[in-house]
């Protein structure tokens, strides 16, 4: 089939590189010129694992385009909008970009054509698309509703084997042409979920919001057992078995970030508001995490003094989560920002991240070539993202270049007997400090 993406974000570039594996003729549209440019010659914007090969494989194969101009897009069955929806001032989804879009697509329609919201976008919104773009074609079109569900480090993986495909539409004719284009997935076995548009868009709502909740729950247990004197680590082994509950993302931690739960959780917040409705859960949500990313911040503050001027940190992890160099909502920059704004000097790694931060934060702090350049004359570590390698690190070494001896663990990545036997100091989430 004959399809386009509008937008080559995370989502959008994922969506065409991935139905151009399966088989499509894939066109992706993007206003941004240099990114164009950049993605015909096989540069990819972003990181994110197996992507790259994806790219450069359909791009010279001719399945995969790339280009500025809507013109372009011949006569596509389907069309996806994979644009951003930031939160503006309220919270409220900004669907500026997709309406923009929406418009600018109307006037190039030739026949009939599915156009796809892709974004995460607040009910109503494929009715809200309908409209506008009724104003500016007479061509025959269904707007649906198609949210995404995918892990950023593991987008790929995702959309190629999804554990589900949801649909959003009260059209047969639409439901038909997303048959056709999620043949490839349904017939390895994917179910393909047909539903009315506002479910579809509650969906990814609920999705991202139960999760986050899910996340917020376990930091408020952790902080909990610091009290009490239990493990978290140990706790989580005793639930994690139960399948009403699971293992997947009930991590203590510093809190959650990214460009999907924090402001999926604030716009169905939002949404609620509008309808008069108090999502009390939603609202503990948020403020558990917002407290949560200022957890390390206190206890180095509690050891050093307000005045931090004269003291150097070690920073390992920048992203907000490890395999990806998105540092949107991370925690790293929140932390980073409260220390450097005490006076202490930062020396950050990350695998992927450092330009995305340097963007952010410009020449405030340092930026390490290895984990293991970012400990010279640090006073202490902090471990912000759970990259694999700093699993692996040498504590003998940690323990000879730290001046303090002392390692502050956001992600729990170390055993604390382990700790103990190299003789560091260990400050982790929900355990006791050793």
């Amino acid at each position: 089939m004959k399809l386009a993406v509008i937008g080559t974000g995370y989502v959008g570039l994922v969506t065409g590189t991935c139905l151009a594996e399966a088989g499509h003729d894939v066109v992706c549209v993007d206003i941004d010129e240099s990114k164009v440019a950049r993605l015909k010659k096989g540069d990819i914007p972003i990181y994110e694992p197996g992507l790259g090969d994806l790219v450069k494989k359909n791009f010279k194969a001719g399945n995969l385009r790339f280009t500025t101009s809507l013109a372009e897009i011949g006569e596509p069955a389907a069309i996806f909008f994979a644009l951003p929806t930031p939160p503006n001032g309220d919270g409220e989804a900004d669907l500026s970009f997709v309406l923009k879009a929406a418009q600018d697509v109307a006037q190039v329609l030739k026949g009939y054509t599915v156009l796809i919201n892709k974004s995460t976008v607040p009910v109503g919104t494929a009715q809200k698309v309908a409209g506008l773009v009724s104003k500016h074609t007479k061509v025959g079109f269904d707007v649906i509703s198609n949210p995404e569900f995918l892990r950023e480090g593991f987008a790929v993986n995702d959309f190629m084997k999804p554990d589900r495909i949801v649909v959003g539409t009260g059209s047969a004719k639409a439901a038909k042409v997303m048959q056709e284009v999620y043949k490839p997935y349904t017939s390895a076995g994917a179910p393909l979920l047909i539903m009315d548009e506002a479910s579809a868009e509650m969906t990814k709502y609920t999705a991202n919001s139960f999760i986050a909740t899910k996340i917020s729950f376990m930091n408020e247990i952790a902080n909990l057992c610091e009290l009490v004197g239990a493990d978290v680590e140990q706790v989580k082994r005793g639930i994690a078995p139960d399948p009403r509950i699971g293992s997947k993302y009930i991590n203590a931690g510093i809190g959650y970030g990214g460009s999907c739960f924090p402001k999926d959780v604030s716009a169905l917040e939002r949404i609620a508001h509008q309808r008069d409705y108090d999502f009390k859960i939603l609202k503990a949500v948020m403020l558990v995490n917002t407290h949560q990313k200022q957890v390390l911040v206190g206890r180095i503050v509690a050891k050093y003094g307000e005045n931090l001027a004269g003291k150097t940190f070690a920073v390992w992890g920048l992203a907000f989560k490890p395999d990806t160099d998105d540092i949107r909502e991370a925690p790293a920059i929140e932390i980073i920002r409260e220390l450097v704004g005490r006076g202490a000097k930062i020396q950050a790694y990350d695998p992927e991240a450092a330009d995305n931060t340097r963007k952010v934060l410009d020449d405030t702090i340092t930026y390490s070539n290895a984990a293991q350049d970012a400990l010279k004359d640090a006073h202490a570590l902090i471990v912000v993202t759970e990259w694999k390698e700093f699993a692996a690190a040498d504590l003998a070494k940690l323990k000879a270049e730290l001046k303090d001896k002392t390692v502050y663990d956001g992600r729990n990545m170390f055993d604390p007997d382990d700790m103990k036997r190299a003789g560091l100091k260990y400050i982790s989430i929900g355990r006791a400090a050793i």
